[in-house]
């Protein structure tokens, strides 16, 4: 990566602008392929990312990489994976609107830098900390929207999957989308066995 890139990771490495910084282990930047193509954002990180500095590594990040692999998707050649906060709410909770707020500058340069094709939301945080805080993600998951002239879909988080099982079938429905539009705009080539 750039050296800007590498600039604004040392900077978020840092960070105190929040209270979050005060109870945090490690701040949790992102991880993945920077040129992938697609990028996924989440809420913040959890226990388990929190203690490893890795976005995605608990039961949600073990489903997610098992519905990234049916779509022929993997973190080393295909996605990079950040939050909308960097460091872990206590107790898990949704990160507060002035966290948020200290920490989205940061994801905005990320995604200026990163440059990426598809964006995928995970959850009604990234959707509405990102795109229109009255935006309902059991309303518009599975549809693409334009967004910063970028094209964004917000879909289930795989925590909601892990609490409703229920949700898969239409949480799969919504990523054979992103492995079609992944094919029209990245590689038509792409294989997905599952999607």
């Amino acid at each position: 990566m750039n050296q800007e890139y590498e600039q604004l990771k040392k900077t978020v490495l840092a960070c105190t602008k929040c209270r979050l910084s005060e109870t945090r282990t490690q701040v949790v930047f992102g991880e993945g392929n920077p040129q992938g193509g697609i990028l996924i954002i989440g809420e913040g990180p959890g226990r388990d990312e929190d203690l490893q500095g890795r976005p995605f590594v608990g039961r949600s990040g073990k489903l997610l990489d098992k519905i990234l692999a049916d779509c022929g998707f993997n973190r080393t050649n295909h996605v990079f994976i950040a939050n909308i906060v960097k460091c872990r709410p206590p107790e898990n909770r949704v990160p507060l609107p002035d966290e948020k707020a200290a920490c989205i500058p940061f994801l905005m340069k990320q995604i200026e830098l990163l440059d990426p094709k598809i964006i995928l939301l995970l959850g009604a945080t990234a959707l509405n900390g990102l795109v229109d805080p009255k935006l309902k993600i059991t309303k518009v998951r599975g549809q693409w929207m334009e967004w910063n002239n970028r094209l964004v879909m917000p879909v289930f988080h795989p925590s909601a999957l892990l609490r409703n099982p229920n949700l898969k079938p239409e949480t799969m429905e919504d990523f054979k989308k992103v492995v079609a539009k992944y094919r029209e705009v990245i590689d038509p080539k792409h294989i997905s066995e599952n999607c």
